[in-house]
């Protein structure tokens, strides 16, 4: 089975470059972005399983991001984190179709477990459609 492919999407760049290689280390390929606008671009470039974004971002934030997504590839599943936490954007996000959300800080290894399933996830529904 191939490694499960992961986008990256915060613009924090020392916790995007931290989490990218703790990912790494558990057998994830990850591919970072630092804007909803480049993680766009990055769709049309790799076959991403899932996407870990940011909610609270410049630009494009992470819920504007999640929506194209989900209207361009309904198939990838997205993680949301969140240094804020608030409720509203919990409910808004789920109902756009992210697959979790966690705080940030996370627990490293709850998040890879957490896109393993959403990756699963899609596999199933590609496999469903195919």
């Amino acid at each position: 089975m191939s490694r499960t492919n992961v986008l990256l999407v915060d613009d924090e760049a020392p916790f995007v470059a931290a989490l990218a290689k703790r990912l790494t280390k558990r057998g994830l390929h990850v591919t970072t972005a630092s804007s909803g606008d480049e993680a766009l671009d990055f769709l049309e470039q790799i076959d991403a399983d899932v996407i870990v974004l940011d909610i609270r971002m410049p630009g494009l934030d992470g819920l504007e991001t999640l929506a194209e997504v989900k209207r361009r590839l309904p198939a990838v599943e997205v993680i949301m984190l969140t240094g804020h936490g608030g409720s509203d954007d919990v409910v808004e996000g789920m109902s756009l179709g992210a697959f979790d959300f966690l705080v940030k800080p996370c627990d490293v290894e709850l998040l890879r477990q957490l896109v393993e399933e959403a990756a699963a996830k899609k596999r199933a529904s590609i496999g469903a459609r195919g």
